[in-house]
Parts: structure tokens; sequence; C-alpha cells
């Protein structure tokens, strides 16, 4: 009799992990949060903007937002002349001044990494639901493993923010240049040219069908277990995982460069390219965006070649 009695070390050792239901649900919710900050940045920033300022200015497709500032209705040259008047930009929340300070080059890299958690992060989930589950099964509680995708998360995102610190260098190299305006949008169209070209050259490349399947398809580079978070291997993963998703989408993702860095039409735009592109594997998608970002290059060349626009 006394063996068919739960003894409470027995009825202990099958206790399940308290909080081991709530691991993933609580890395999705982080991810999202910080999905959210990143968009909440960039709207505040755009909000801020469109009151005083011709948004048609930051590039194609902003000048429905012009409907809502404080110059509808005026020709343009006239609202042209007007936003000249609230220029510097750094007048405005988040927008850097003309004269690019140590302070204006925060402010853009706090723009680029907003950009990275808007952007890059949702694309992201597959690849830490995958590297969750792989954890569960390699031995590791579901709390283990929890921490284990924080760990990965924070790997990821430290690719993307070196990410941000080169595009900061690059605007600050095109702004002194006289590259880019104060608007953040290229100033001729021999920069948006190039950048589409080049975008859509690389949609072909080996480099690029390799980090894709990569994504599609995620290989973990160190060892999994239940002593992963305490090693370090989840955050090291989390950088193998993010150099293959930056070799994907950096190429994508400078075309901001060609349509205007606070263009967020197309930062919307260009992230849901790249979740469909990283989410759904197709051997066709990504040519499709190559011969896109050609064609469309290849028609401003043609066009500035032959005199009907100018660079």
């Amino acid at each position: 009799m006394a063996s068919l009695i739960d003894t409470p070390d027995r009825r202990d050792t099958r206790k399940k992990t308290p909080d081991g239901r709530l691991a993933w649900p609580l890395v999705l919710f982080c991810v999202g949060i910080l999905s959210l900050a990143g968009w909440a940045y960039l709207v505040a920033m755009i909000a801020d903007m469109v009151p005083v300022m011709d948004m048609s200015e930051t590039g194609p497709g902003m000048g429905i937002f012009n409907a809502f500032n404080l110059f509808a209705g005026l020709p343009a040259e006239a609202r042209a002349a007007l936003a000249v008047l609230c220029l510097p930009a750094g007048a405005t929340f988040g927008m850097p001044g003309a004269d690019l300070t140590l302070a204006d080059l925060a402010r853009i890299f706090l723009m680029w990494a907003m950009m990275a958690l808007a952007m890059m992060l949702p694309t992201a989930i597959p690849m830490l639901r995958a590297y969750y589950r792989h954890i569960a099964e390699k031995g590791g509680s579901t709390a283990t493993a929890g921490v284990a995708v924080f760990l990965a998360t924070a790997g990821y995102l430290t690719v993307w923010l070196g990410y941000a610190v080169v595009a900061t260098g690059a605007q600050w190299g095109l702004s002194r240049a006289g590259a880019l305006t104060d608007m953040m949008a290229p100033a001729s169209l021999s920069l948006t040219t190039s950048v589409l070209i080049a975008a859509g050259l690389y949609q072909f490349t080996p480099a690029k069908r390799a980090c894709l399947a990569r994504c599609w398809y995620p290989r973990w580079a160190f060892p999994a277990g239940p002593d992963h978070p305490r090693t370090g291997a989840a955050y090291r993963e989390g950088l193998a995982q993010g150099r293959a998703c930056l070799g994907c989408c950096w190429a994508v993702m400078t075309v901001m460069f060609a349509v205007g860095l606070m263009n967020i039409l197309w930062i919307a735009l260009l992230g849901g390219i790249m979740a469909l592109e990283k989410t759904f594997p197709s051997r066709a998608f990504p040519p499709v965006i190559g011969a896109g970002l050609l064609l469309w290059g290849g028609t401003l060349a043609t066009l500035m070649l032959t005199g009907h626009l100018f660079a």
C-alpha cells in the first residue's frame, strides 16, 4: 500500500515548470513591444513633420500627407518656400539638423535603430520560434528555451544595430557630399538610380541565395542543451542568424537611400517585402524583386541619358 501513496517528493518531481507554458508567449510579447516601439518612434517623427513641412520632399508618395499640413491648398512653390522657413530639420522631433553635429549623428543612429526594430525584428519571428523548439527538443525546459531565445534575439539585434552604425556613417557622408537633402531624400536621380541597380543586381548573387536559404531553413551553429543560456551560445547563435539575415536583406533595406529615409510608406512596403521573402520559401520571388529594382533603376537611367530627366 505504501508504494501506491504519493510522497511529497514524488509529487514534486512531476510538477511542471510554472512559467514554462508562458515562455514563448512572453518572447513573442516582448518582440511585439520592441517592434511597435520602432514604429511608434518613426510615426512620431512623421507626425511632427506633417504640420509644417512639404512632405513631398521626403520621397515618392509622401505628398499625400500635405493634405494635413498648415500649407494645404497652397501651390507647390509656396509650400517649398514656407518649408524652408521651418528648417533646419532639427527643429522637429528626431530629425537631424543640417550641421550634422554629434547630437545629430545620435539622432540618425536612433532613427536607423528604430527602422531595424520596425522592419527587421518581425521577420525574425519564424527563426526564433524554430530555435525555441530546437532548444526544447534537445532537453531544455520550456523556460530555459525561452531564456535562450531572448539571448538569441539580443544577438540578432546586435547585428542590425551594427548595420545602423554603418548606415549612419553612409548617411553622414552622403549628406556632406550634397547627395542627400535636409529632408533625408536623394538630392539627385543619380543616387536613386545607383542604389536601385546595385540592390537589384544583388538579388541574383550566390551570397543572396545562400543567406536566404539560411533564413528559410535555419542551421544552428552552436550546440544546444539545457545549459545553453549560461554558456552564451544562444547569444552567438543570434549573431550567426543575424548575419545571415543581414546578408539576405541589406540591399533591400538600403533602397531607403533611393526613396527617402523618412518615407514611411516605403518603410512599410520594404518591411513587408522582406518579411514575405524570408518567411515563405520561393525561388521565384527574390529574382522578381531584383528584376523590379533593375527595371526601375534602368528606366530612370535611360530617361536621364536621353535627356528626359535631369540627374
